[in-house]
C-alpha cells in the first residue's frame, strides 16, 4: 500500500513538471501550472511525500536549485548534500570545509548547478565548486567575526550575493573577484555603539537595489544599495526605511526571518512573538525612534499570523503559492503552519519534526515544499493526499500550549551574564568535578568527550534566597555532547537558544537559577533567565 501511495505521489509530481515543460515558450509561461498551484484545494491536500536521509545532525538549511529538480541541504555535521529529491536519492555529498554548523546553503543560478555558496557558525563564507567527474573543491571567500546565518542571492545573477552575520556586518560578494566588499555594519538606533546581531537578509525581487535585514532588535531595516555602493550618503549605515509593529517598539524582541512577496510586501518573523506582513506604506522612516506619536497613531498596522511558537531556534518564514497567497512557518511544537495571507486564517498544521521545524522552502515553480529542523532528515511535501485535510483534532490544544509557553517565558525576569558570573561558574566547574565523580563513575566514553563536557553547580550561597527542603545541598548539572546529565535536580528541561542556533542550551528548574551552557566551555549567550 505504501509503495502504491509513493508511486501516486511521484506521478503527481511528474505531472506538474510536465505541465511546466509543455508551456515553456508560451505567451504566459507556466500559466496553467500557476493557476493549479494557487488552488487552495492543493494546499489542503499537502502531504508528506518522503524523507531524505543522509545527514548526521540537525538540518539547518534546505534550498531548491533554480530549476527545482535538485535540493541542497546543510547540517550540524558540516556536510553539504545535493539531492534528487523526486527520487529521494543523493546526487552528491561533500564536506563543506566549515569548522562549525552550516546555517545556509544556496545553489547559484545560471551555473549549471556547479556553484554552491554557504555560511556557518564559524563565520566563514565559502563556495563549493562542482567539477566534472564529481569532484568538489571548496574555498573560503569571506569571513564574519561571529556566526553568519544567511545569504541573499541577487536575482538572476550567477556571481553576486550578500551575507550577514552576528557581527552586524553585511558583505557583498562577486564570484569573479577575489575579495568581498564590506558594505555596512548595523547599529542600534538607541545606542550607536551597540551592533545589531544579524540573523536574516533578503533582497526585493522586483528591485534588487533594495535589501532588508533583521536581527537582535525589533526593526526591519531597508537599505538602498545604490547609496551605499556609490558612497552617496555621509552615513552609509543609515537605512532608507524601517518597519516594526507599533506595540513591539521598545520591546525586547528580535527578528529571525524576513521574506519579500512579489508585491513587495515584507514578511517578518519575530522571536517568541508573531509573524507580521508589512505593506510599503507602513514604514517608520530611516530612524524609527524619531517618529512622532501622531504619525504612529495614524499608521496602519500589519497583518499578524499567530498560533505557532518561534523561540528555540532561528526560524525562517516564507510565502507560498504563485501569487504568494499563503504564509508558511515552522514551530517549536514540530508543526508546519500554513495561513491564508489575506486575513491570516490558519489553514494547516502539518507534523514535520519530532522537535522543531526551522526551515520552510517552497519549490520555485510548483506546489511542493521542503522542510527541516532538529531531526536529521529533510521532509518533502506534495499535494498528494487522497482527501482534503483539515486542522488536527488537537490544534486548539497545541496553539494554547504554544501561547502558554510564550507567556510563561515572557514573565521571567531577565539578567545579564556578567564576566564575574562566568568566572564564578568556571570555578564551580573545577570544584564540583570531584563531587560529580562520587555520584557517577567515570566511563570510557565520558573520558573521550572531555572537550565537550561542562559541570555547573549552585550551592546554598547562590540560590538567591530560594532555599527549601527540596533544594538543600549542591545542585549539579553536566552537559556532554549536547545532552544533560542530572545530579540531584528535578524537572530539568533544555531549550535551544534562538540567537546561537543549536549550540547554546537554556537550563531551567523551579528552584535553581537557569544558566546558559555551551559546549566546549564557550559562552555565546548574553542573557540568562530565572
Amino acid at each position: 500500500m505504501a509503495v502504491a501511495s509513493e508511486a501516486a505521489c511521484r506521478r503527481a509530481a511528474s505531472c506538474f513538471f510536465e505541465v511546466g515543460r509543455q508551456e515553456i515558450g508560451s505567451s504566459t509561461p507556466r500559466a496553467s501550472s500557476r493557476r493549479i498551484s494557487g488552488s487552495e484545494g492543493l494546499v489542503m491536500r499537502m502531504h508528506q511525500y518522503g524523507k531524505l536521509r543522509g545527514h548526521d545532525g540537525c538540518v539547518n538549511t534546505v534550498s531548491f536549485n533554480p530549476a527545482g529538480n535538485l535540493l541542497v541541504s546543510g547540517s550540524d555535521d558540516m556536510d553539504i548534500i545535493l539531492w534528487d529529491w523526486l527520487a529521494k536519492t543523493q546526487r552528491l555529498i561533500y564536506p563543506s570545509g566549515h569548522q562549525e554548523n552550516v546555517f545556509h546553503a544556496r545553489v547559484m543560478p545560471f551555473t549549471d548547478d556547479s556553484a554552491i555558496v554557504t555560511v556557518a557558525a564559524d563565520g566563514q563564507v565559502r563556495v563549493g565548486q562542482l567539477n566534472e567527474g564529481g569532484e568538489v573543491t571548496t574555498k573560503q571567500i569571506g569571513v564574519h567575526d561571529d556566526r553568519a546565518h544567511k545569504l541573499a542571492i541577487e536575482p538572476g545573477s550567477p556571481y553576486i550575493f550578500y551575507s550577514c552575520g552576528e557581527d552586524g556586518l553585511v558583505q557583498h560578494f562577486d564570484l569573479r573577484n577575489d575579495s568581498p566588499m564590506k558594505l555596512f555594519s548595523c547599529y542600534s538606533f538607541s545606542n550607536s555603539r551597540r551592533r545589531v546581531r544579524l540573523n536574516t537578509i533578503a533582497i526585493d525581487p522586483w528591485n534588487p537595489n533594495y535589501l532588508s535585514i533583521g536581527g537582535s532588535d525589533e526593526y526591519v531595516r531597508v537599505y538602498d544599495l545604490r547609496r551605499i555602493q556609490l558612497g552617496a550618503s555621509n552615513d552609509m549605515n543609515q537605512p532608507v526605511d524601517t518597519f516594526c509593529p507599533k506595540h513591539l517598539m521598545g520591546g525586547k524582541v528580535h527578528i529571525t526571518g524576513i521574506a519579500y512577496s512579489y508585491a513587495r510586501e515584507i514578511l517578518v518573523s519575530y522571536n517568541d512573538e508573531h509573524i507580521y506582513l508589512f505593506q510599503n506604506n507602513m514604514g517608520l522612516g530611516p530612524n524609527p525612534e524619531s517618529a512622532q506619536a501622531e504619525f504612529l497613531d495614524r499608521l496602519e498596522q500589519p497583518q499578524a499570523y499567530t498560533g505557532h511558537r518561534n523561540f528555540r531556534t532561528v526560524k525562517g518564514v516564507s510565502f507560498f503559492g504563485p501569487n504568494d497567497e499563503y504564509v508558511l512557518s515552522g514551530s517549536d511544537c514540530g508543526n508546519v503552519f500554513v495561513w491564508r495571507k489575506k486575513g491570516g486564517e490558519l489553514l494547516r498544521m502539518m507534523h514535520g519534526d519530532k522537535s522543531v521545524v526551522n526551515c520552510i522552502e517552497p519549490h520555485p515553480h510548483f506546489p511542493f515544499l521542503a522542510t527541516s529542523g532538529i531531526d536529521k532528515t529533510v521532509k518533502i511535501w506534495t499535494p498528494s493526499a487522497n482527501k482534503v485535510m483539515s486542522l488536527p483534532k488537537n490544534a486548539k490544544q497545541i496553539i494554547a500550549s504554544n501561547k502558554r509557553a510564550r507567556e510563561i517565558d515572557a514573565s521571567r525576569p531577565e539578567l545579564t551574564l556578567s564576566s564575574d558570573l562566568i568566572m564564578h561558574v568556571l570555578r564551580l566547574q573545577r570544584r564540583q568535578s570531584e563531587l560529580y565523580r562520587e555520584h557517577e563513575p567515570a566511563t570510557a566514553d565520558l573520558a573521550s568527550d572531555d572537550d565537550e563536557s561542562f559541570f555547573a553547580g549552585f550551592d546554598d550561597a547562590n540560590r538567591n534566597g530560594l532555599a527549601n527542603d527540596a533544594t538543600r545541598g549542591t545542585q549539579i548539572l553536566m552537559i556532554r555532547a549536547g545532552k544533560i546529565k542530572r545530579l540531584g535536580l528535578k524537572s530539568v528541561t533544555t531549550y535551544l537558544d534562538s540567537v546561537v542556533n543549536q549550540e547554546c542550551y537554556w537550563v531551567f528548574s523551579s528552584h535553581v537559577l537557569s544558566l546558559v551552557l555551551v559546549k566546549n566551555n564557550h559562552f555565546a549567550g548574553k542573557e540568562m533567565r530565572m
